[in-house]
């Protein structure tokens, strides 16, 4: 039996998004867990499609002992405080430290995570934790499939290993492949030798979906390499809103140096090759609600992806460009979620069912050039915000909203929430009385991670570029701090400094 080490903390940063990630919202968690320190980290984890959860059933069920350090998610958003950062983190290390010796660490991480100082919340994250154990004491750590893999996090880490589903089914499955390989490295006493290689291209989330190539025959051949070499190998296509210069696609692939260096090698040659397949067909609002309109059955609803407005990539999911151009064009059952404003729900439930009245709803986030929708809205149904999600991603969440109210303008609906989360279960419709399958047109405020749980019931699914913080195609960000040289997107623009020569005003450690 040996002694293992379980903590993390996961925050997704859209450096270009509106609000940052305060300690409060991880404390609240909203989709996520609460932040949790010591001994109940365990029950707040247990049974979510978490990383954590799956490395602690897999590190139990061979008997070791665990010493819990502390947890904490928030939805992604722009910069982690640095007192968020250092609270959580400082609880993470105190623990360590107090537990005195362990054999070994395993950390939940994001791998996308950047704060008000610090380019690389992960990589500092794993140089604290290596300071505490010393460099005898393997560390692993799993990462969000869109990890923008650093030198610090590869340094500081004895093997990362990411998710390789987008949805991200198997959060858990992860956790307990980090496991696993942890537990080898406790027991050999041995370290793997690794091969680690960033590419030269950046590609939007929706484009990175595990469900249509070409990233699903990429990581088809991720697995038929790692059988074929006897090496563990990761790929991440990034997170592309992040604006220092590690961002960007990479993979790592660990074993002897040898058989490291080829799997690395041959899977690097198929990213190359695959960059054309990940161009992406973007809709405007107008031109996608007119398919959908002439589409959409009931039982097989048109989805509607509201991609640039995703809470899932930093957005606040208040925009309203998708819910003006269904209302404008008289969509029939067709309903939209989730709206985050909390005003507009606390006004919904102080009106009551049946009511009637004015609502000026979202925008809420002050976004220039944006406006609320101001119209007239007839309250359906109110509800607490509480239940618990059944999908295939976010099954055994248990979440947490505040108010929730489902609104009415003519054929078209819309579900307002308190807090932000992205619309990736159909939990988050049924709690208000809405049977997904049972609409024309579904309007969701995601990018990719709905179609776990929707893309089953729908008749088509529509990639939106609407108005929003979040853009789809990285090539529209105003970028500053990239890696020269770097293509925004795939056969996109080299990257070109605004201001060559010029240093950062803030520099990551190592």
């Amino acid at each position: 039996m040996s002694v293992i080490a379980v903590g993390g903390m996961q925050h997704e940063t859209n450096t270009f998004a509106p609000s940052k990630a305060d300690f409060r919202v991880f404390e609240l968690g909203g989709a996520w867990p609460p932040f949790q320190s010591g001994a109940a980290l365990f029950a707040a984890l247990s049974g979510a499609n978490i990383p954590a959860s799956g490395a602690i059933d897999a590190l139990r069920a061979a008997n070791h002992r665990l010493v819990p350090l502390a947890w904490a998610a928030a939805s992604p958003s722009a910069h982690v405080t640095d007192d968020a950062f250092e609270r959580i983190v400082g609880a993470i290390t105190a623990q360590l430290s107090a537990a005195g010796p362990v054999d070994g660490v395993y950390l939940d991480l994001h791998g996308a995570m950047v704060t008000e100082s610090l380019d690389d919340g992960e990589g500092e994250i794993l140089r604290r934790v290596r300071g505490v154990v010393g460099p005898g004491v393997p560390v692993v750590a799993s990462l969000d499939l869109h990890a923008n893999v650093t030198d610090a996090m590869v340094s500081h880490a004895d093997a990362l290993c990411a998710y390789r589903t987008y949805p991200h089914i198997d959060m858990s499955a992860t956790g307990q492949r980090a496991a696993a390989l942890l537990m080898r490295l406790v027991s050999s006493g041995e370290r793997p030798a690794r091969s680690f290689q960033r590419f030269d291209y950046l590609t939007g989330l929706p484009a990175q979906c595990t469900f249509i190539e070409p990233a699903k025959a990429l990581y088809e051949l991720l697995e038929s390499i790692e059988q074929e070499s006897d090496t563990v190998l990761s790929f991440t296509p990034g997170f592309p809103m992040a604006d220092f210069p590690q961002c960007s696609m990479s993979a790592v692939a660990y074993g002897s140096p040898a058989a490291a260096a080829g799997a690395l090698k041959r899977f690097a040659r198929a990213v190359a090759d695959a960059e054309p397949q990940f161009v992406m067909d973007l809709l405007t609002p107008a031109e996608a609600v007119g398919r959908a309109n002439s589409q959409g059955v009931p039982g097989k609803p048109v989805v509607l992806a509201d991609v640039q407005d995703n809470p899932g990539a930093g957005g606040n999911g208040d925009t309203t460009g998708l819910l003006a151009e269904l209302i404008a064009q008289r969509a029939t059952d067709a309903v939209l979620g989730l709206l985050i404003d909390p005003e507009s729900a606390r006004r919904a439930h102080e009106a009551g069912v049946g009511a009637t009245l004015e609502f000026t709803l979202g925008e809420t986030s002050g976004l220039p050039g944006h406006s609320p929708l101001r119209g007239e809205f007839t309250v359906e149904r109110l509800g607490d915000g509480k239940f618990e999600c059944t999908g295939p991603m976010f099954k055994g969440f248990r979440m947490a909203l505040g108010p929730m109210a489902l609104l009415r303008c003519g054929g078209v609906r819309v579900i307002l929430a308190s807090r932000k989360v992205q619309a990736a279960d159909q939990e988050m419709f049924r709690c208000l009385g809405v049977e997904p399958a049972a609409q024309r047109i579904i309007a969701l405020k995601s990018a990719v991670h709905f179609r776990a749980d929707f893309e089953p019931i729908a008749g088509a699914v529509l990639v939106v570029r609407s108005p929003g913080p979040a853009l789809a195609d990285p090539a529209d960000f105003a970028w500053q701090r990239l890696r020269p040289g770097i293509r925004l997107g795939p056969l996109g623009p080299a990257f070109v400094p605004p201001n060559q020569g010029a240093e950062p005003a803030t520099r990551a450690r190592s």
